[in-house]
């Protein structure tokens, strides 16, 4: 008899690991722009319409500075044009104060959320990068990473927020840093246009300029704040 051959056995495939992209490893995720990191690219909270926001702006390192004549002129153009949006779908952004520093920007706006604000403050970045890159005979971004912002859900802090943004370059001079502020108010901020000082101010030299921020709506931004006191002239933030 013819011997039979064993039965050959089946194969099995090994597995190997599966190696994939992204997920959370160290050094996972987008680069920052700067030297140091900026805002964390995690998912921010829903805005409110009824909460204003604080938002802050960071330049990159290197550039020149924003407390210029002629920056000032191409910043004020800027909010002019851009301080009060209502988007296709109609959702709604107004700029109601601003503060120049040397190398960032602080803003107060209300926005009916935060899709609307995000929009907002992209364009209006877009077009204030557009205006300094020409001014600078220079290409390429401007600002740092992300925007913070801050949503302000009570007087006590609009009124701080208030104070920190429109004397926010008082404090840096008295403090030394290289920032200077002659007048008793900052004409680098909307100082010049904010109706909430405790003295009565004039201010030369704005009549002819288109109006840089927008009339505030929210009950806090225009009714709530001044139940904690008017600001001040003298005011100083308690931090800077």
């Amino acid at each position: 008899m013819p011997r039979r051959s064993p039965k050959p056995s089946r194969i099995q495939q090994a597995e190997l690991p599966f190696r994939q992209r992204g997920g959370a490893r160290p050094g996972a995720g987008r680069k920052p722009k700067g030297l140091l990191p900026g805002v964390a690219h995690t998912p921010r909270a829903n805005l409110p319409a009824r909460h204003p926001v604080h938002v802050t702006v960071k330049l990159r390192q290197g550039l020149p500075k924003l407390r210029q004549p002629r920056e000032r002129a191409l910043l004020l153009a800027a909010f002019a044009k851009a301080k009060q949006r209502a988007g296709r779908t109609g959702k709604t952004f107004r700029l109601t104060h601003f503060a120049i520093l040397n190398d960032h920007l602080h803003l107060i706006a209300e926005a009916q959320d935060r899709q609307a604000l995000a929009r907002a403050v992209q364009g209006l970045l877009i077009r204030i990068a557009r205006a300094l890159n020409k001014l600078w005979q220079r290409h390429g971004s401007l600002f740092v990473d992300r925007y913070h912002d801050r949503a302000l859900t009570t007087p006590r802090a609009v009124r701080n927020a208030l104070c920190y943004v429109l004397a926010n370059g008082k404090k840096h001079a008295a403090e030394g840093r290289a920032v200077t502020v002659p007048q008793a108010i900052d004409v680098y901020t909307s100082a010049p246009w904010f109706d909430g000082f405790v003295e009565r101010i004039t201010v030369r030299g704005i009549a002819g300029l288109p109006l840089p921020v927008a009339t505030p709506r929210t009950w806090l931004l225009t009714i709530g704040w001044r139940r904690r006191g008017l600001l001040s002239v003298h005011e100083l933030p308690a931090t800077a």
